[in-house]
């Protein structure tokens, strides 16, 4: 009986154009070594994926490669099959197209397949734009939730972020969440429009990047402050209500 593969995590960096200096300052020597071992990997986009590849200058040409996508598109369906050459005895790659696989990422559909089937699953260590932009904020690192993307529409946006608040309040609980980048502006404006003027809110924006900036201020300061350059960039929003908590939570310790 032939053994099966393993799903190997592969976090990428956080560009969706990376260079050959960006790909090895963002992930270990270690990751590193384990992608060039690999033949088949599943992607959110085949291209994207490619053009992190090439840069590792992988031991046989790319076409070679087995790349199937895993997309929001992907039927249900469609899932099982990609599992196939774990099946067939070969470890595969999961790509996110930016940064850590499964993590706010349609890859969790398969990792969550792959645990019901007894399969191993293997995570290589690389960036998170959510653990690093939490990391950088100075809130409270102790306890936090990861909410994806708030409502499109500005009063359900509105709705959403004052019951952030008040869950951060009541748990001194850090809340995380991002957003489609033409949105930033229009998501920064509904924060200072609903949030109160003590809520710390941090900005973090192209991490890992030549233009990453990193901000935390309270609502307050930042509607004293020029409009951030976070337009059209990869930006995670972190808050937390009542900035004394993080203090408490230190206490607690």
């Amino acid at each position: 009986m032939r053994d099966i593969g393993a799903l190997y995590l592969l976090p990428v960096p956080l560009t969706m154009t990376p260079d050959a200096a960006t790909l090895h300052a963002a992930l270990p020597a270690p990751a590193l070594a384990k992608a060039r071992e690999l033949r088949h990997f599943v992607t959110e986009q085949a291209k994207t994926a490619r053009a992190v590849l090439k840069h590792l200058h992988m031991p046989i040409p790319l076409r070679e490669l087995s790349l199937a996508e895993l997309n929001e598109h992907t039927p249900e369906n469609a899932l099982q099959g990609l599992l196939h050459p774990l099946l067939q005895g070969h470890d595969l790659g999961l790509m996110s197209e930016a940064g850590c696989p499964a993590i706010a990422d349609p890859g969790a559909q398969l990792v969550a397949l792959a645990q019901r089937g007894g399969i191993r699953v293997i995570p290589l260590v690389g960036p998170s734009s959510l653990l690093l932009a939490l990391m950088a904020s100075g809130l409270n690192g102790q306890r936090f939730a990861f909410h994806g993307y708030l409502p499109a529409k500005t009063e359900e946006r509105g709705h959403a972020i004052r019951e952030l608040e008040r869950e951060s309040s009541a748990r001194r609980q850090t809340q995380i969440f991002i957003e489609t980048p033409y949105r930033n502006l229009a998501l920064f404006a509904d924060l200072l429009r609903h949030a109160r003027p003590d809520t710390l809110l941090c900005l973090a924006t192209d991490l890992t990047l030549p233009g990453e900036s990193i901000r935390t201020r309270s609502i307050r300061d930042w509607q004293n402050l020029p409009i951030p350059g976070c337009d059209r960039r990869p930006t995670v929003f972190v808050i937390l209500a009542d900035g004394a908590s993080i203090r408490g939570a230190e206490r607690s310790r």
